[in-house]
């Protein structure tokens, strides 16, 4: 199948959305460049200045056209409008292996809602039922409750401990490898 040259914008549960970024997202940028966790272990800008947000921006919206993957901002709708919290993306690397990655997160002020649960599981239906990619695959450090319970809550199955999987900051990191298989139809 080929792949869709855009981000589309998805349904996530009753109360969130899936949208491409745009520039009006720069209040979300800011507040995930202040986290603690985020700019370790994604390329939000830190520290923050409208010039690094703007350049953020505008390479979520290169990625799909260069087959990197399709970076999504999660929204909440439920509001009197919609308040971007988090975000959520399915990357491409292996795509020609069969195989796709899932990464996601969520500012500080909007945890604890189901937010990323919502994203992941929309983003996981797209993945293997529209695009047809036979695996899925997301990574969470060990000490990460919440994303485990997150990743273990859309049906992803925990498949081992990489050892100094991944470069978080300075340090290399132990990651649980977390998997979901597109069953034949």
């Amino acid at each position: 199948m080929d792949l869709p040259p855009d981000v589309p914008r998805l349904r996530a549960g009753d109360r969130f959305a899936l949208r491409p970024w745009q520039l009006s997202d720069l209040g979300l940028v800011r507040e995930a460049s202040d986290d603690d966790y985020i700019p370790q272990i994604t390329t939000i800008p830190y520290p923050y200045t409208d010039a690094a947000g703007t350049a953020f921006v505008e390479r979520q919206w290169q990625r799909p056209v260069t087959g990197a993957g399709y970076p999504f901002v999660i929204v909440r709708t439920e509001d009197s409008g919609p308040v971007p919290v988090g975000s959520v993306g399915l990357w491409l690397r292996d795509h020609a292996q069969g195989r796709a990655s899932v990464g996601y997160w969520v500012v500080n002020s909007a945890r604890g809602q189901g937010a990323a649960a919502a994203a992941l599981s929309a983003v996981t239906s797209w993945g293997l039922g529209e695009l047809r990619i036979p695996r899925l695959e997301l990574y969470a450090e060990p000490w990460n409750t919440a994303s485990l319970r997150t990743a273990e809550r859309a049906g992803f199955e925990r498949e081992g401990l990489l050892r100094s999987w991944q470069r978080v900051g300075a340090e290399r990191r132990d990651m649980f490898m977390y998997s979901m298989i597109r069953t034949p139809r």
